[in-house]
């Protein structure tokens, strides 16, 4: 009933008292899980499907400094993996990632992103269904959006040329950020031969043009 829309107010869980618990590390490279982290990172939070495939990537990304799974989006406040898949909490499956813009800029983050999965699916990715599925971009400050915003142009064209329909990713600041639990975290670290969902349409997303865009 719940798993193609978004739910009404009247539909949404009760928020929980208490936040999940998750592990002070990360479990690959051994960096802090949870904030504040050094100053001189970046961060964004990025929906694309099923979040264990999707945090691989970019814990395998050098310049990457930590990477953790949660839920954001949505309504419910500290909401668990089986109310978000209830469909009742507005959230979706996302992944948050740090990085050190001295080692890799938010234009190779947003071509991860982008090449990972398809976009222009709506409520669902590949056989996973659900608005826990959507794809989402929610980011921490103007430039960020800006970039967003021209990444996603630049890959509706290629999208669009290759016969793929409009991209259907939520471009939004972002606020709440809920971890998942300590189990979903680095999932595919401790079951190498776990499910990956994920995707993409095989089109790649151009970054010599994002990359030398001017901001200002």
């Amino acid at each position: 009933m719940y798993k193609l829309r978004m739910p009404s107010n009247t539909q949404i869980l009760p928020d929980r008292e208490d936040p999940i618990p998750v592990p002070k590390q990360h479990f690959v490279n051994g960096n802090p899980l949870v904030g504040p982290f050094p100053n001189t990172m970046e961060q964004i939070v990025l929906g694309m499907g099923c979040f264990w495939g999707a945090e691989r990537m970019f814990w395998q990304t050098n310049g990457v400094y930590t990477t953790s799974v949660g839920y954001a989006g949505g309504t419910t406040r500290n909401p668990s993996y089986e109310d978000v898949c209830s469909g009742r909490t507005g959230h979706t499956e996302v992944v948050k990632v740090v990085w050190d813009p001295q080692d890799v800029d938010c234009s190779e983050i947003l071509r991860i992103f982008w090449e990972g999965h398809d976009p222009t699916q709506g409520m669902r990715q590949g056989n996973d269904i659900g608005t826990q599925y959507r794809s989402a971009i929610y980011y921490f400050n103007d430039s960020q959006h800006q970039l967003a915003s021209a990444s996603r142009d630049i890959f509706q064209e290629k999208l669009s040329s290759a016969g793929y329909g409009e991209i259907t990713t939520e471009i939004r600041a972002a606020t709440n950020y809920f971890y998942a639990e300590h189990y979903h975290q680095q999932y595919l670290a401790k079951v190498p031969n776990g499910y990956c969902g994920l995707g993409g349409t095989g089109l790649s997303c151009e970054i010599v043009p994002l990359a030398k865009m001017d901001l200002d």
